[in-house]
C-alpha cells in the first residue's frame, strides 16, 4: 500500500493536475468514477507499472521474511542405560548448574559390581602376601638343600680319596650310593632355585597383572555404578521435569525431562535464524546489515548482522529410503537459511529464545560507489537501490508499532 500511494504520488496525481489545470476538467463532471479510466488511464497505468517495478525491486534487494526466531536447544535429560527412578535432587522448573545431580537410578545391581570388584583387590592383596612367604619359605628351601649337597659332596669326596689309597674300608657300592646322593641333593638345589623363581615371577609379573586387571574391572563397575546419577551438563532450567521415585526410565522410550540452556550460543539469546525466499540468494551474504522486530519484545527495532548464510537450502536433502525420490514430491520449495547476531552487545538480551520474529535485509551498495569506476546508469540505479531501502525500514517500524494490536485486537490471542 505504502509503495502504491508514493508511485500515484508522481504518476496519478500529476496526471490529474494536468487534466484539472490545464484542460479544464473537474471533479465530479468531466471526470467522474465511470470516466476515472479514460481520463486518467495515462496515469493509472504508469503507476501500476511502477509500483510493480518498485515493489519488485524494494524486496528484492531488500528481502524481509516473518520466518525468523532465535532457535534455542534442549537438552534431553537421559540415563545412559533404563532403570527405576531412586531419588530425585531437583523440581520441575528450577535452576540448575553444570555438574548438579538430577536424578538417580536404582544401583544394587551397580554396588554388587563394585563390591565383587573391592573383593577381587583385597584377595589379590592377599596373594602378594602369601606368595612373600612362599618367596621366604623358597629361599630356606634353597638353603636347606645347598647345605645338604655340600655334605653328601663332602662324604663323597672323602670316601673316594680313601678307595683311592686301596683301602678296602670303602666299597664301590658306596661310593656310588653317594654319588647318587650327591645327584640328588643337586636336583634339590635346582627345585628350590625354580621355586624362587617361580615365586618372585608371581610377585613382580603374575600379580601386579591381577591386580591391574582386578583394578579396571573396580574403575569399570564404579563408572556403572556412576551412571546411575544423572548430572546437568550445563547451566540452564529443568523443563517437563515431573520424575517420581519409582518412574521407569529409558533413553529412548521414556525421557525424564529436558534442560534448557541458559547461556551459551545454543541458548538462542545471541543469534537469529531466518528463512529467506531463495531469490535472496545472490543478495544476502555476510555482513549485510539486517533488522528485526520480535513479539516478545514489541515496539523495538533490533539491528542485526549477518554472521553465516546456510550453504544449501535444507528442502533437497535426501535420507538413504527403500523408496525412489519423486520431484514432484517437494511442494514446497524451502526457503534460505540465514544466521544473524546483534550488532551491538545486548541487543537480544529481553528477546524470549523461541520468540516470533519479523527480519528486513538490506543491500548496500556504498562501497562500489565510493570506488567511482561504474558509469552514470549504473550508479543511478544503485543510489535508486540503496534509497528505496528506507521504504522497507518504515515498512519494518509500522509492522513493530502495529503488531501489538494485531495480535491483540484482530488476531484474538
Amino acid at each position: 500500500m505504502l509503495e502504491l500511494i508514493l508511485c500515484s504520488l508522481v504518476t496519478v496525481l500529476p496526471d490529474y493536475l494536468f487534466r484539472r489545470y490545464r484542460q479544464g476538467k473537474r471533479w465530479g463532471d468531466q471526470i467522474t468514477f465511470f470516466t476515472m479510466w479514460y481520463e486518467l488511464r495515462w496515469g493509472i497505468t504508469a503507476c501500476l507499472i511502477l509500483t510493480v517495478s518498485f515493489i519488485t525491486v524494494v524486496f528484492y534487494y531488500h528481502p524481509s521474511t516473518t520466518n525468523a526466531g532465535p532457535y534455542f536447544r534442549t537438552i534431553p535429560l537421559l540415563p545412559e542405560g533404563g532403570g527405576r527412578v531412586e531419588e530425585v535432587f531437583v523440581s520441575n522448573g528450577e535452576a540448575v548448574s553444570a555438574g548438579d545431580p538430577l536424578f538417580s537410578l536404582l544401583d544394587s545391581a551397580q554396588v554388587a559390581g563394585v563390591n565383587v570388584a573391592e573383593s577381587q583387590l583385597t584377595q589379590i592383596s592377599s596373594a602378594f602376601a602369601q606368595a612373600e612367604v612362599q618367596l621366604e619359605g623358597a629361599r630356606a628351601t634353597l638353603t636347606q638343600a645347598e647345605s645338604a649337597l655340600a655334605q653328601a659332596e663332602n662324604e663323597l669326596a672323602k670316601k673316594t680319596e680313601l678307595s683311592a689309597r686301596g683301602q678296602q674300608l670303602v666299597s664301590k657300592i658306596e661310593i656310588e650310593r653317594l654319588e647318587n646322593t650327591v645327584a640328588q641333593r643337586r636336583g634339590g638345589v635346582q627345585a628350590a632355585k625354580a621355586n624362587i623363581t617361580a615365586a618372585e615371577t608371581q610377585i613382580s609379573d603374575v600379580l601386579p597383572a591381577q591386580r591391574e586387571s582386578a583394578q579396571r574391572q573396580l574403575e569399570q563397575a564404579q563408572v556403572a555404578l556412576d551412571k546411575t546419577v544423572v548430572y546437568a551438563g550445563v547451566d540452564g532450567q529443568v523443563a517437563q521435569f515431573f520424575l517420581q521415585r519409582g518412574d521407569y526410565v529409558n533413553p529412548i522410550l521414556r525421557p525424564a525431562g529436558v534442560l534448557i540452556p541458559s547461556d551459551g550460543p545454543e541458548s538462542g539469546r545471541y543469534q537469529i535464524a531466518a528463512g529467506f525466499n531463495q531469490l535472496s540468494a545472490q543478495v544476502i551474504k555476510q555482513g549485510v546489515i539486517t533488522e528485526v522486530v520480535c513479539m516478545s519484545k514489541p515496539f523495538t527495532v533490533i539491528p542485526m548482522v549477518v554472521t553465516r548464510v546456510q550453504p544449501v537450502v535444507a528442502a533437497g536433502q535426501l535420507k538413504p529410503a527403500d523408496v525412489l525420490l519423486d520431484a514432484q514430491q517437494r511442494a514446497r520449495p524451502g526457503t534460505l537459511t540465514v544466521v544473524m547476531e546483534p550488532l551491538y552487545e545486548g541487543g537480544l538480551s529481553e528477546v524470549m529464545p523461541g520468540s516470533k520474529c519479523i527480519a528486513n535485509a538490506y543491500t548496500s551498495n556504498h562501497e562500489l560507489l565510493e570506488e567511482g569506476d561504474l558509469g552514470f546508469g549504473e550508479t543511478l540505479f544503485l543510489h535508486m537501490v540503496d534509497t528505496v531501502g528506507v521504504i522497507h525500514a518504515i515498512i519494518l517500524r509500522m509492522q513493530a508499532l502495529l503488531m501489538p494490536v494485531q495480535m491483540l485486537v484482530f488476531a484474538g490471542h
